[in-house]
């Protein structure tokens, strides 16, 4: 399955062909790995015109990760309390984690699939004080 080997979501194409140096004994076969090749050739001529597109997808991509970063960084900094009972809060808002995420996309109408794995978060949330985190502006 080509899809556990590469990390994008579009569905990967496959190219036939043969490697064979003698000629083909069936004209079926020999047709398809021609248009295999004329496809493959005509592909690779379109590379450079898609490498911008995906440049400009992978900066959309990465603008949109880190606003998400922005607004549940800034929620979790709000609802810290001030004097007492900073652990137990932390500990209680990483565990709330997929509620915060759901507040934070109903509020800023931002879709769910833009925030990072809830596991992953929860892990570097861990190891960092939600008050030193700078507020939203």
């Amino acid at each position: 399955n080509l899809g556990k080997i590469l990390a994008t979501p579009e569905v990967a194409r496959v190219y036939i062909g043969s490697f064979w140096d003698h000629q083909l004994h069936f004209d079926t076969n020999r047709r398809l790995f021609e248009l295999e090749q004329s496809d493959l050739f005509s592909d690779l001529q379109t590379l450079p015109a898609y490498s911008t597109v995906r440049k400009l997808n992978d900066l959309i991509r990465r603008a949109r990760l880190a606003k998400v970063h922005a607004y549940i960084i800034s929620e979790l900094r709000r609802q810290m309390p001030t004097l007492i009972g900073k652990e137990t809060k932390k500990k209680e808002l990483i565990a709330n984690l997929p509620a915060i995420y759901e507040s934070i996309a109903r509020t800023q109408r931002i879709s769910i699939g833009d925030f990072p794995p809830v596991e992953k978060m929860r892990e570097m949330l861990a190891n960092h004080d939600f008050k030193s985190f700078n507020n939203l502006q």
